[in-house]
């Protein structure tokens, strides 16, 4: 059953939706038949999922939903419906952040340096990807603010970032250490050097707090100067910004959780190659670990000792896991394969699954908006084809507060999931896919 709208969503940033869209701010709509996995739970055989004005109302099994009269009714028996996937740790959109004027850029911002019409954002959509945490590389110290964003179908950068109460952007700061930051200066050239100068920054921050707080309580007193770095890590040491530090070895793991605990700000502990050896650790300081899961050797020598048992051993740990792509490290629309991986290395299903969702949208603070399907969150969920762990299965399907964005049986969609011509193009502003005669003017 299709609807064909013709009609302006303000879920969409005011684009038209496209043919075939489903536009779900006018009229209630309930997928019925499905198992459902709400990762707050367990899973629903032939359930109700519920659906209005961009947010869940309901879920349950049929019997226990109420479905309004006026509803749009969407058989999706033998389907799997979930939670939209949570990267914690993306790149799509091409993000820029520092140069190599220096090794720490707090006052850079990703949000002015996104490409919302790379094709990255329709890939990962195929591939069930609804929320990311969008940041620049790890050649940095401090690369800058990361932004996270829906991956929704938006015409500016605005459309997709996420907001705070306040209309403020939401994100954290990218920090790393180990060999991707040591160069020539003013560069450091040890692992020694590098936590010298973060302290030293951060030592810096403090005390421009300082005399910030001391002008606010003495007239008298000058404030300092506006400092759009210091006041990045500000946010940092007042909690606002989550700092997400690409990290692999387990001495580079450990200075982490030590600059951590000596000026008091949150952390998500990225890669983590060598969680193994420094798992307690890890859980003794309560440190949520975002990790990366490939299977071909390669990469940087410092990740030499990359486990695909990682997960299990975090798990077992008591940590906090989430996964992320690091697209392009790995594909987006290859998503679900990193949580298949850890489980077949010893991780349960259930928290490689929360991995992928609930989990991450945790460390991302942002859990009461995404992440599980619950009465009253974004109405971000998946129709899967089959068992979200078996290489069989495909996405058929993403929808973002109750908009699809993405919809396999339509060819212009389809070819950002399995290749072909256009897939590989920016995105055009009616979202759709063109050849290169076509597009050439664009």
């Amino acid at each position: 059953m299709k609807r064909i709208l013709s009609v302006v969503c303000a879920a969409t940033g005011g684009l038209v939706a496209p043919a075939g869209a489903w536009c779900l701010q006018e009229s209630p709509m309930a997928w019925e038949g499905a198992r459902i996995l709400t990762m707050d739970g367990e899973a629903i055989e032939q359930g109700v999922l519920l659906v209005h004005q961009g947010k869940i109302v309901a879920v349950g099994p049929a019997e226990s939903v109420r479905i309004p009269e006026d509803a749009v009714r969407r058989d999706v028996s033998g389907k799997v419906l979930m939670p939209g996937l949570v990267c914690t740790h993306s790149h799509c959109g091409q993000p820029n952040g520092g140069d190599r004027s220096g090794p720490m850029h707090p006052g850079v911002r990703v949000l002015d340096g996104f490409n919302v019409r790379h094709p990255s954002i329709q890939k990962a959509q195929a591939g069930g990807v609804t929320t990311a945490n969008v940041m620049s590389g790890s050649g940095h110290l401090l690369s800058g603010q990361t932004i996270y964003v829906k991956f929704r179908d938006g015409r500016t950068v605005e459309d997709l970032v996420i907001r705070g109460e306040s209309g403020e952007v939401l994100g954290g700061m990218k920090m790393a250490n180990g060999t991707n930051s040591r160069r020539d200066p003013p560069f450091p050239g040890s692992r020694a050097k590098s936590a010298a100068l973060v302290r030293e920054k951060f030592v810096a921050a403090q005390e421009y707090q300082r005399k910030r707080k001391a002008a606010e309580e003495d007239p008298e007193k000058q404030p300092p100067a506006r400092d759009l770095a210091m006041e990045g890590l500000l946010e940092v040491l007042q909690g606002k910004r989550v700092v997400h530090h690409h990290t692999h070895r387990h001495d580079d793991i450990l200075t982490v959780l030590r600059l951590s605990k000596e000026f008091g700000f949150r952390v998500v502990l990225h890669h983590v190659s060598d969680a193994g050896l420094v798992a307690e650790e890890i859980a003794a300081a309560n440190a949520p670990c975002s990790i990366i899961v490939v299977d071909s050797p390669g990469g940087k020598i410092e990740a030499k000792d990359i486990a695909l048992e990682n997960g299990a051993v975090l798990e077992a740990a008591g940590v906090l896991v989430a996964f992320h792509t690091d697209d392009p490290i790995t594909d987006s629309r290859l998503f679900f394969r990193s949580a298949a991986l850890a489980v077949r290395a010893g991780m349960s299903r259930r928290t490689a699954l929360e991995g992928l969702t609930i989990a991450g949208a945790k460390m991302l603070d942002l859990e009461d908006r995404v992440g599980s399907l619950v009465p009253g969150k974004d109405a971000d969920f998946l129709v899967l084809s089959g068992d979200p762990l078996s290489v069989y299965t495909k996405v058929e399907e993403t929808w973002i507060e109750g908009e699809r964005v993405f919809q396999r049986s339509l060819e212009a969609d389809r070819v950002f999931a399995v290749g072909g011509v256009g897939a590989g193009d920016d995105r055009v502003f009616s979202g759709c896919c063109y050849g290169p005669e076509e597009g050439a003017d664009r």
